[in-house]
């Protein structure tokens, strides 16, 4: 599935007249491979050793490109850390307070709530989002050793 999807998205930098580097490729590919949200520095810490003349900046400027493309969802968290998911649909995450994962989970979309939210307040909703807090299962796990 991964393979479609690095070939869907590159098909569609090619359409709005980007050009496909290697680095562009490579973030691309990191990106749709994983499953962290990752920083902008994570990135570059991954592909670094493969691109050694690769800087963050490139990073940040693919990630741009990516973004406007609607490659990408830029996520910014109470750690002030933009991350980056290659999953656009509408969805939710799940974030671990104390090593700050982050993983995906479906739900049905909160269109009513939105819609009652418009109706008493008179705001026109332009978005939402919905993050849940809690102890992954690897922390909690390792919590439960230490004590």
């Amino acid at each position: 599935m991964t393979e479609v999807h690095l070939r869907d998205a590159l098909d569609t930098l090619k359409s709005t007249g980007v050009r496909i580097t290697p680095q562009r490729h490579a973030i691309l590919e990191f990106i749709i491979q994983s499953m962290s949200h990752p920083t902008a520095d994570d990135i570059y810490k991954a592909l670094e050793s493969k691109f050694p003349s690769m800087s963050v900046a490139t990073v940040y400027n693919n990630l741009r490109v990516f973004r406007e493309a609607g490659l990408v969802k830029e996520l910014t968290y109470g750690d002030s850390s933009s991350r980056f998911d290659f999953v656009t649909n509408d969805h939710y995450h799940m974030i671990c307070d104390t090593c700050g994962k982050i993983v995906d989970f479906h739900y049905p979309g909160l269109d009513e709530v939105e819609h009652l939210a418009s109706h008493l307040t008179g705001f026109e909703v332009s978005y939402h989002r919905m993050e849940i807090y809690g102890v992954c299962p690897t922390c909690k796990e390792h919590a439960t050793k230490v004590q």
